[in-house]
C-alpha cells in the first residue's frame, strides 16, 4: 500500500495516499483545527465533472458569424491536444497581430493552488507578458475598496494595518474587541498558499480567558466563534457607519476622544467633527440619529463608546464591510474611530482591517523570501479594478473614473482565463453572460466543468494541486511543505506550464517561456532564494533533495514589534506615514480633489442606492452573500463536504422564523428568491441566527441556469450573485458591492427541476462539424514559426521581442 505523501492546500497542509482507488486525506498532526474542507478533495480523483480531454465550442468550431451569441448554451466537441494547441495558438497569433496585446484580457485569481510555481495567476501572467502583454485587473473581490481607500489614509495597503496587530497582542494585552462585520471562523480557516496551523480559536480562547471582551456587529450571530461568548449587536445590513458616527459623537460630546493624539498624529480632524457635529450639514450623528438607520438602540451605542474610551480597545473591520454601496466608508471610519481613541499603535489596540478574514492574518511576518516565479513587466498600461469586468466587454471605449484617474475600457478581442471562475466571483450573472458574448474567443484552463468552463471556446484540461509536485508556502506560515504529487492527471489534464509551453513552443517563444527548465527544475531553482536567505541568518538551510525528501521545512519568523504603526507612534518624526502629510489622514485633500460625488474628503454616511423607488416594497428582504463554510469560494462544490450540506440538491438559505411564517416557509422547503436582475432556488433552513428581516445565501453554488438560452436565466442550485448588483462601492475603488442584495422570497410550487451540474458532460461527435474556425483566420497568423524555438520578431501588427 502507498505511504502519504505530504501535501497543501488553501484551508491546511495534510498527507494523502491512493489506497484501493480512493484518495485518503490526513490532516497535519501539528495542526490544533484542521479545516473539514480536507472531505472535499477525495472528490477530486474521479469526479464525473473532470475534463478529461481539451474541447471546443461547436459554434466556434463550426464557423458560425454569431457563434458567440450561443457560448453558455452550445455544444462541445472534444479535440486532441495537438490540435487544440494549435487553434490556441492561432487564435492567439491573429488576435496579437491584428489587434495588439491591448485587445487581449489575462483573467485570473490566485486561488486555484496553494503551490509556488504552480500557481495559475502567475503562469498566465508570464506566458502573456511573454507575447507581448495584456490588459491587467488591479485589486481583488474582497478587498475591491479597502486596498484603495488605506493608501490614502493609513499608507500601503500590505504594509501598515495588517503588519501592526497580531493575536499574541490581542492574547496578552486587549481588553476589548470591537470587530465590526465579525470574524467568522470559516474565513480564518483558509490563507492563500496554505495554513499549516489553525490558532486563530486558541489566540481568542486565551484572550477572553484573561478578562478580554469581544463584540461584534452583524446581521449574522454565527459571524464570530460562538465558544469565545462574546457580545452580538444585530445590525441592520450596510448600516456600520452611521454606528461608528453614533459612537464618534459620545466619544466627542462626552470629552473621551484623545485630542493630544488627533493633533500630533492625524491631519483634518477638525474638519471631520465639524461633519459629525452638524456643524456642515445641520445634522448632529448622534446615537438617536444612528439607531434610526442601524436598528441600535441609543444607550447602548453610548455604553459601548464609553467602553471603549475606558479599554485597551482594537476596532476591527471585516472584508464584507467594504463590498457594498461605498464600501471606503466603514474602512475609513474604524480608522478615524480608532485614531480618536488615541489607541494606533498601542500593543492589542488601534485598528487592524479584515483581522480573522484569513488564516494567517496576525501570525509573525517570515524573516526569509518565499519561492516565486518572475512574471516578466506587462507593458500595457490598460486596465481595469477586477469588479468591472462586465461593464469592459459591454462597454469597450467608454469613460470610467478610478482613484482620481478617467480611464477607458479597452476593446477586448480575446479572453484568456487560468485559475478562478469569474462566474462564481463576480455579481449579476444573467449581464455577466451577456458581456462574455462579446468578444471574439474566450479560453480558459480548468479542472472541472464549472460555469467558467461552459461559457469558454476552448477549454483545456488542467490538472489540481494534487496531480503535481509543487511548493507550498505562505506569508506568516513557518511551514514549507512540499507538496508531493498524489494521484497521476486525471484523463488527459496538464500542468498550466505545460499547457502554456506547448503553446509558447508554437509561437516561437518556448524558451523565453520557460527559460528551458521542467517543472521538477523550476521547483529546486524557486526554493534557492529561500535556502541562501536561510543559510545567511545560519538558519537551517538543507538543500532542495533534502527539503523534499524531509516534506516540510520550519522558516524562521519575525519578532512582534508593533509593525509601522508601533514605530510611527514612537516617532512621527522619523518614522512618518507614506501619506501626503505623513499622518493619519482623517480628512485627504487628495481624495477631495477627486471631486466625487461618492467619495469626499473624510468618512460620512451615504445611504444606500435604491434602484427604483419601490424597491423596498416589492423586494424588502436583505440578502447577505457571504463566504462559505462548505468550500473555498466554488473550488470543489462538487466535493463530499460541500454537497453535504446541500438540500435537494441546491444550496441552503437562512431564513429567520418570523420572515418564513409570514411566507408560509418551513424548514426543508425549496424556495425561491427573486429581484428585478433575476432569481434562484435554494433549500430553506429556518435560524435565529439572522436577524429579522435578513437572509443568508452564502456564494459558490456552480450557477446552472434552469434554460441556458434564456437572457434573464433562474438558476436553479442556488448562486446568489444572480441576484446582486454589478455597481462599483464608489468612483474611488470601483469595488465589488456584491455582499448585499435586496430581494423576496417565496415558497417554490411546481415540478422541481433536477441540477445536473455535476454530472458527465456529454460531446458532439467530431464529423459533424469543421475542423476550423475559418471566419476567424488572418493571414497574420502566418507569420508564426510552427514549432519553433526561435523567437518571432514581428507578427502582423504587432512586434514581440
Amino acid at each position: 500500500m502507498n505511504s502519504f505523501k505530504t501535501h497543501s492546500s488553501h484551508w491546511g497542509a495534510f498527507s494523502g495516499r491512493l489506497a484501493n482507488g480512493r484518495l485518503e486525506i490526513a490532516p497535519h498532526p501539528g495542526d490544533p483545527y484542521p479545516s473539514p474542507l480536507l472531505g472535499n478533495l477525495p472528490a477530486i480523483a474521479d469526479s464525473l465533472v473532470r475534463i478529461r480531454r481539451p474541447a471546443v465550442r461547436r459554434g466556434w468550431l463550426d464557423r458560425e458569424t454569431d457563434h458567440a451569441q450561443r457560448r453558455g448554451a452550445d455544444e462541445y466537441v472534444e479535440v486532441s491536444w495537438a490540435e487544440a494547441t494549435k487553434l490556441v495558438a492561432d487564435e492567439l497569433g491573429r488576435v496579437y497581430g491584428d489587434h495588439g496585446p491591448s485587445a487581449v484580457f489575462g483573467g485570473s485569481y490566485g486561488w486555484s493552488s496553494a503551490g509556488r510555481f504552480h500557481h495559475a495567476q502567475s503562469q498566465i501572467h508570464r506566458f502573456l507578458n511573454v507575447l507581448g502583454g495584456y490588459v491587467r485587473s488591479v485589486n481583488t473581490y474582497s478587498s475591491g475598496a479597502a486596498m484603495v481607500i488605506i493608501p490614502h489614509v493609513l499608507g500601503p495597503y500590505d504594509s501598515f494595518d495588517r503588519k501592526s496587530v497580531t493575536w499574541d497582542a490581542i492574547e496578552r494585552s486587549s481588553e476589548l474587541v470591537l470587530a465590526f462585520g465579525g470574524m467568522a471562523i470559516k474565513n480564518a480557516d483558509v490563507h492563500g498558499g496554505g495554513i499549516s496551523t489553525h490558532t486563530v480559536r486558541q489566540k481568542l480562547a486565551g484572550a477572553r480567558a484573561r478578562g478580554a471582551h469581544f463584540t461584534f456587529i452583524s446581521p449574522l450571530a454565527d459571524d464570530f466563534p460562538s465558544d469565545v461568548n462574546a457580545e452580538w449587536l444585530s445590525i441592520t445590513p450596510g448600516t456600520d457607519v452611521a454606528m461608528m458616527l453614533g459612537l464618534a459623537h459620545v466619544l466627542v460630546t462626552e470629552g473621551l476622544h484623545d485630542r493630544t493624539f488627533l493633533e500630533r498624529y492625524t491631519v483634518g480632524y477638525d474638519r471631520f467633527e465639524n461633519y459629525l457635529l452638524g456643524r456642515e450639514d445641520g445634522q448632529h450623528k448622534s446615537p438617536e440619529w444612528a439607531a434610526t438607520i442601524c436598528n441600535i438602540a441609543p444607550e447602548t451605542i453610548r455604553k459601548l463608546a464609553r467602553r471603549m474610551a475606558s479599554s485597551r480597545t482594537l476596532i476591527t473591520v471585516s472584508h464584507s464591510l467594504q463590498r457594498a454601496d461605498y464600501g471606503e466608508q466603514p474602512v475609513w471610519m474604524g480608522i478615524v474611530l480608532a485614531a480618536m481613541l488615541g489607541q494606533i499603535g498601542l500593543d492589542g489596540g488601534g485598528f487592524s482591517y479584515s483581522l480573522g478574514a484569513l488564516g494567517n492574518i496576525g501570525k509573525n511576518l517570515l524573516a526569509v523570501p518565499l519561492p516565486t516565479l518572475q512574471q516578466f513587466k506587462n507593458p500595457v498600461p490598460d486596465y481595469i479594478p477586477c469588479a468591472r469586468i462586465a461593464d469592459m466587454l459591454l462597454n469597450p471605449g467608454d469613460e470610467f473614473h478610478y482613484n482620481g484617474h478617467t480611464l477607458r475600457y479597452p476593446d477586448i478581442r480575446l479572453v484568456y482565463w487560468a485559475g478562478g471562475n469569474p462566474f462564481h466571483h463576480h455579481q449579476d450573472i444573467n449581464r455577466l453572460r451577456a458581456a462574455f458574448r462579446r468578444p471574439e474567443t474566450v479560453i480558459v484552463h480548468e479542472s472541472a466543468w464549472t460555469s467558467t468552463a461552459r461559457h469558454a471556446d476552448i477549454v483545456l484540461p488542467a490538472t489540481t494541486t494534487l496531480e503535481r509536485d509543487d511548493i507550498g508556502a505562505a506569508d506568516r506560515d513557518p511551514l514549507m511543505i512540499a507538496m508531493k504529487r498524489l494521484i497521476a492527471p486525471v484523463g488527459e489534464a496538464r500542468d498550466d506550464y505545460e499547457i502554456f509551453a506547448g503553446i509558447a513552443r508554437e509561437l516561437g517563444r518556448f524558451e523565453a517561456f520557460t527559460e528551458n527548465r521542467s517543472s521538477g527544475e523550476w521547483l529546486a531553482f524557486l526554493c534557492e532564494t529561500t535556502r541562501q536567505a536561510l543559510a545567511a541568518g545560519d538558519h537551517d538551510a538543507p538543500d532542495f533533495e533534502t527539503f523534499w525528501e524531509r516534506g516540510e521545512l520550519l522558516l524562521p519568523v519575525k519578532p512582534d514589534n508593533g509593525g509601522p504603526a508601533r514605530a510611527f507612534l514612537r516617532d512621527p518624526g522619523t518614522k512618518p506615514l507614506p501619506t501626503p502629510s505623513g499622518k493619519i489622514e482623517i480628512f485627504s485633500e487628495t481624495v477631495e480633489g477627486f471631486g466625487y460625488d461618492d467619495c469626499k474628503g473624510h468618512p460620512r454616511w451615504y445611504p444606500p442606492r435604491m434602484e427604483t423607488p419601490d424597491d423596498a416594497r416589492l423586494h424588502p428582504l436583505y440578502l447577505v452573500c457571504n463566504q462559505p463554510y462548505q468550500r473555498l469560494h466554488s473550488q470543489l462544490d462538487y466535493g463530499d463536504f460541500s454537497r453535504s450540506t446541500k438540500i435537494r440538491d441546491r444550496e441552503p438559505v437562512r431564513i429567520h422564523p418570523a420572515d418564513a411564517a409570514a411566507r408560509g416557509i418551513s424548514d426543508g422547503d425549496i424556495v425561491r428568491l427573486f429581484n428585478a436582475r433575476g432569481s434562484c432556488l435554494a433549500g430553506a433552513i429556518i435560524s435565529e441566527d439572522v436577524m429579522p428581516g435578513v437572509m443568508q445565501l452564502a456564494t459558490g453554488a456552480w450557477f446552472e441556469p434552469q434554460d441556458s438560452a434564456a437572457d434573464n436565466a433562474i438558476c436553479i442550485h442556488g448562486n446568489p450573485n444572480i441576484l446582486t448588483r454589478d455597481i462599483g462601492t464608489s468612483k474611488l475603488s470601483q469595488g465589488s458591492t456584491g455582499q448585499i442584495a435586496k430581494v423576496e422570497i417565496e415558497l417554490f410550487t411546481g415540478d422541481l427541476p433536477p441540477v445536473r451540474i455535476f454530472e458527465a458532460m456529454t460531446f458532439a461527435p467530431r464529423d459533424t462539424v469543421s475542423s476550423a474556425p475559418g471566419h476567424l483566420q488572418s493571414t497574420a497568423r502566418d507569420g508564426y514559426l510552427k514549432a519553433s524555438e526561435t523567437p518571432i520578431q514581428t507578427v502582423g501588427k504587432m512586434a514581440i521581442k
